[in-house]
């Protein structure tokens, strides 16, 4: 009687042979994706807020003698942020008010004159007595407005004492005391535009033929939970190249180091952003990730 052997492939060991099969395919097929999405999806860490912000300085010379905001307090456009002594610019135009009706009495009493002159017969005035009188009436005209022009610049510096917020924003680097001078152009406060933030995320160059203008893009920042949306606004034409520079001689000053692994150069995206969730504070110089969406119908 034949004895009975076991087969060498048996139902347990072909069970083993498809789950490892079923691993290695799960394990291959996450190790793509992984690959893929850390080095050709559009995606960065080094994404920055960014706003605009306005330096405020005085337009005239003089004593600060209010100040009506404070450090981060946020301000409307054409609200008051501090005054500076008005007194003196008060004393020009009222004489620069007086000096125009002084000129404006001198040019009617010359063109008055002028007019009655006019009419004379050549009996009565001579041809060179009447062209003298034109003329005097017409230097007269001109210092009038010459005092108008000097009554409206001291009308405007007068208005300059008081400065004003330019934009919607928040007060920052205010380094100003009642009884400082205000020094003509000298940045006294910054303004941060609350209208103006978006994103500068830096990409690497390989992966900017995956961005287009109009894409949607996630901003994740750092230690918030708290996710918001944005668009790819434009994207920028040019960085600084170290290799650029010239030495004393005009020549370029190329760099001789050879890297055996080449380093994708990072590109700045400007994404705007479409909206904040409510509560979110936001502020220029904060750290964020950047994911780009390129196929919006996945």
């Amino acid at each position: 009687m034949l004895e009975k052997r076991t087969l060498p492939f048996s139902d347990q060991w072909l069970r083993r042979f498809a789950n490892t099969a079923f691993i290695l395919v799960i394990a291959g097929l996450v190790g793509w994706e992984l690959w893929r999405y850390y080095l050709l999806s559009p995606w960065t860490r080094d994404g920055r807020i960014r706003a605009e912000t306005v330096n405020v300085a005085a337009e005239v010379f003089g004593k600060v003698t209010e100040i009506d905001v404070a450090e981060n307090q946020f301000v409307h456009k054409g609200d008051v942020l501090f005054i500076v002594d008005p007194t003196e610019f008060k004393l020009k135009l009222a004489k620069a008010e007086a000096t125009l009706e002084s000129r404006r009495q001198d040019m009617l009493i010359h063109q008055a004159l002028s007019a009655r002159r006019e009419h004379m017969s050549a009996e009565a005035i001579s041809k060179e007595e009447q062209q003298l009188s034109e003329s005097s009436a017409a230097v007269a005209a001109a210092a009038y407005e010459e005092a108008r022009a000097a009554r409206d610049l001291a009308q405007l510096d007068l208005e300059r004492t008081v400065i004003r917020s330019p934009v919607n924003g928040y007060v920052d680097n205010l380094r100003l005391r009642v009884g400082d001078y205000a020094v003509v152009g000298q940045n006294k406060l910054t303004v941060i535009d609350s209208d103006s933030f978006w994103v500068s995320g830096y990409f690497e160059e390989t992966k900017l033929p995956r961005i287009r203008e109009g894409d949607q893009a996630t901003i994740k920042l750092m230690g918030v939970n708290a996710s918001f949306t944005g668009h790819v606004e434009s994207i920028s034409r040019g960085i600084a190249d170290a290799n650029g520079k010239t030495d004393a001689q005009g020549l370029a000053d190329v760099n001789p180091i050879f890297y055996w692994v080449r380093l994708a150069q990072r590109i700045p995206v400007r994404i705007h952003i479409d909206r904040v969730p409510p509560g979110l504070t936001l502020a220029a110089g904060m750290t964020c990730t950047v994911v780009v969406n390129s196929h919006p119908h996945r």
